[in-house]
């Protein structure tokens, strides 16, 4: 019996060495081994959608880099101010960024910072979509309701947006093209700031995304009243949130795609380190599947060209949508982005 004991012990750790090398050997054939920290610049402030997920993908490429990956938040300027400070850094592969595909390629049409999504490689997770919710202390019961005080009270309603050029101010500058209304902006550094703020009664509406609005609908702290989705979405713990097309039938809603920006122009090692990590373990990765499922988000990792085709009907509705409303610089026309037909 002792024996026996013996010969599957030296089985077992004989099998966790092979295990041990082979896991190793599989690191080792990554194109690129970073040496130090690796860093993300996060431009928004922390708790909102492009922190949350960002810091769930770091955590699952971690070991895989065998390198610490540190989280910064640097919000301002509808986030271009963190994107500028990546731009700046050395193109070496220590320095990312982060957010929605939509902000990144629309800087240069807003005239916030001179760069297009042809400079970066985009690294997506998951893709968003917005809600529009309200204090629970309002009177609005229905998307119905809100609409009918937004007409009947132009400018005066609050509306709370992570800034210009926002998830949040995306979403109720689509609805304020096809319904007409006016509202009054109120801004903050990121989305949950603006979810807090509805929460606490400074605002009456928020429009961010679901997932940085999922815990206070769960805690009916705010009141969803649509989602800017073709289709109701189902959010665990509360239940269903309506389409806005019950409403407003021509507004027409592409996922919201967020992700990792790296420079183009960065090591090739680099960028063919993270395609690999992108096809084997964020496409396969559990924690994100299961954050986007808790959040209302959609999982659909996807990286480079194909990454570019998944994120362009959202990016081509926006900045049409603000040119149209005299809110752009130029036309989207001048970046190759032709009006949607």
């Amino acid at each position: 019996m002792v024996r026996k004991i013996l010969l599957l012990f030296i089985f077992l750790v004989s099998a966790s060495l092979l295990f041990a090398g082979g896991a190793g050997e599989k690191k080792e054939k990554l194109p690129w081994k970073p040496t130090k920290p690796i860093q993300i610049i996060v431009p928004w402030a922390a708790g909102g959608s492009t922190d949350q997920v960002t810091r769930v993908v770091a955590g699952e490429l971690e070991d895989h880099l065998g390198q610490k990956i540190v989280i910064v938040n640097q919000p301002g300027a509808s986030g271009s101010v963190g994107t500028k400070s990546c731009l700046d850094a050395p193109h070496d592969g220590y320095t990312w960024t982060a957010g929605a595909a939509a902000d990144l390629g629309g800087y240069k049409v807003l005239g916030f910072l001179d760069t297009t999504l042809d400079d970066w490689v985009l690294y997506l997770d998951v893709a968003n979509v917005a809600v529009v919710s309200v204090n629970p202390n309002t009177p609005y019961k229905t998307f119905g309701d809100l609409l009918k005080a937004f007409k009947e009270h132009p400018g005066e309603i609050t509306v709370a947006t992570a800034g210009q050029s926002s998830a949040g101010h995306n979403a109720i500058e689509a609805i304020r093209k096809y319904t007409g209304i006016e509202y009054k902006h109120v801004t903050y550094d990121g989305g949950n700031p603006a979810v807090i703020a509805t929460v606490s009664g400074e605002c009456q509406v928020v429009t961010q995304l679901a997932v940085e609005q999922a815990d206070m609908i769960r805690g009916k702290k705010l009141r969803p009243l649509a989602v800017l989705a073709d289709k109701p979405l189902e959010l665990k713990g509360y239940g269903e949130i309506p389409s806005i097309n019950k409403w407003i039938p021509k507004l027409k809603s592409a996922p919201n795609y967020f992700g990792i920006w790296i420079p183009k122009d960065a090591p090739k090692k680099v960028i063919e380190t993270f395609g690999i990590l992108w096809d084997t373990v964020i496409k396969n990765s559990k924690k994100l599947k299961d954050y986007a499922a808790s959040r209302g988000a959609i999982f659909d990792p996807a990286w480079g060209d194909e990454a570019k085709k998944k994120v362009f009907p959202f990016l081509q509705q926006v900045l049409w949508i603000y040119y149209d409303a005299g809110k752009a610089k130029m036309s989207p026309e001048a970046i190759g982005i032709p009006r949607p037909q």
